[in-house]
C-alpha cells in the first residue's frame, strides 16, 4: 500500500464531529482584519512585482511595494478607525528601523503585532536550524523593544516554514501561528517541546493572493470578503469559526481599490446578524482557547492554562 509523506503536525478532525463552544459574550464568528507591513531590500532578495510575474528586482517594484508604507497603510488606519474595528498587524521587525512612525500609529491604537520576519525579501525555509533560530530571536527582539512587549503569534514571510519552524516557535515561547491554512477553526499542533496553536488564516481570502497571484481585480476580492462573511454568519450558528481577512497596504491601499473595501467592510460591520460577530483580534483568539478546557479545541492541547 502506498504511504505518503506525512508531517505529524496534526491529527485529521472534521469540524462536523468537534465538541461546540462560543466565544466570549456567546458570540460565533470571530472576525480578524490582519494586514502585512513589510519592508524589502533595493534590487536585492524577493518580492512581487506588479506588472509582471518572476521580473528582477528594480526601482519600479521596490518603489510599487514601497507606496504602501507611504500612503496605503495610512488609508488602513484611517478606514479602521472609521469602522472601529481592531486590527493586528504582521510586522516585518526592520519596520523600525526605517519607519518608526508607523510603529507609533500602531502603538497609538493598541493593535497587536505578529512577527513575521526581519524582511520580505528573505524567506527561512531554506535556512540551517541555528540561522533560523538566530532570526526568530532577532525578530522577537527587536519587536519587544519598540512595541513594548514580544509578539505573541507568528506568520512567516510569504508564509514559509522550514520543517522545524513550529518547534522554534514554540521553543522561543510563541504561544500561535498562521502558517497552516487548514481550517475555520484554531486547534492544536505538535511540536518536539510541546503543543502550539494555529489560528485560521486565509491563504486565498488575501489581496495579494487574488490580486497579484490570480490576476483578480479589487470588485472580485471584496465579493469574496462579502460571500465568505454572509455565509460564515449563517454558518456559525452550528459551529464557532474563524474569517480572518488578510491585507496588504500596497495591494489595497491603492486609491481606486480601497472604496471597494470600504464598502465591503461596512456590510460587515452593518449586517443584520452582527450581533454574532466578535471583532477581535488572532493574538485575542488564541488567549481565549488557551483558557478553554481541555478537550475543547481540536487535537492534544497544553495541560495547564499558557499565560499571556
Amino acid at each position: 500500500m502506498l504511504t505518503l509523506p506525512k508531517h505529524g503536525r496534526y491529527d485529521y478532525s472534521p469540524i462536523t464531529e468537534r465538541k461546540d463552544y462560543s466565544w466570549p459574550d456567546g458570540k460565533r464568528l470571530a472576525f480578524c482584519l490582519t494586514t502585512n507591513i513589510e519592508v524589502y531590500a533595493y534590487r536585492k532578495g524577493g518580492g512581487w512585482d506588479p506588472s509582471k510575474k518572476g521580473e528582477p528586482q528594480q526601482q519600479r517594484n521596490y518603489s510599487w511595494r514601497d507606496y504602501g508604507n507611504r500612503v496605503g497603510i495610512w488609508r488602513f488606519f484611517d478606514m479602521f478607525e472609521q469602522f472601529k474595528l481592531p486590527a493586528a498587524h504582521n510586522v516585518n521587525s526592520l519596520l523600525y528601523e526605517y519607519h518608526p512612525q508607523i510603529c507609533d500609529r500602531i502603538r497609538q491604537r493598541g493593535d497587536e503585532v505578529v512577527g513575521h520576519g526581519r524582511t520580505n525579501s528573505e524567506r527561512q525555509d531554506g535556512l540551517w536550524e541555528a540561522d533560523e533560530q538566530r532570526l526568530i530571536d532577532e525578530v522577537t527582539k527587536q519587536t519587544a523593544q519598540w512595541a513594548g512587549r514580544r509578539p505573541k503569534g507568528w506568520m512567516g514571510a510569504a508564509a514559509a516554514e522550514s520543517v522545524i519552524t513550529p518547534d522554534l516557535l514554540k521553543e522561543a515561547g510563541y504561544t500561535y501561528i498562521m502558517d497552516w491554512p487548514a481550517d475555520d477553526q484554531p486547534f492544536w499542533m505538535k511540536t518536539r517541546s510541546g503543543p502550539i496553536l494555529s489560528v485560521p488564516y486565509p491563504v486565498e481570502l488575501n489581496d495579494s493572493a487574488v490580486i497579484i497571484h490570480k490576476d483578480q481585480t479589487a470588485d472580485n476580492f471584496c465579493d469574496m470578503v462579502v460571500s465568505a462573511f454572509d455565509e460564515m454568519v449563517e454558518q456559525c450558528t452550528a459551529q464557532p469559526l474563524v474569517l480572518t481577512v488578510s491585507l496588504h497596504a500596497f495591494v489595497m491601499g491603492a486609491p481606486f481599490r480601497i472604496g471597494k473595501l470600504r464598502k465591503a467592510l461596512k456590510h460587515c460591520v452593518e449586517h443584520p446578524k452582527r450581533d454574532r460577530v466578535w471583532w477581535t483580534r488572532p493574538g485575542e483568539i488564541a488567549d481565549y482557547c488557551y483558557s478553554l478546557p481541555p478537550g475543547i479545541i481540536p487535537g492534544e492541547g497544553p495541560k495547564q492554562t499558557a499565560k499571556s
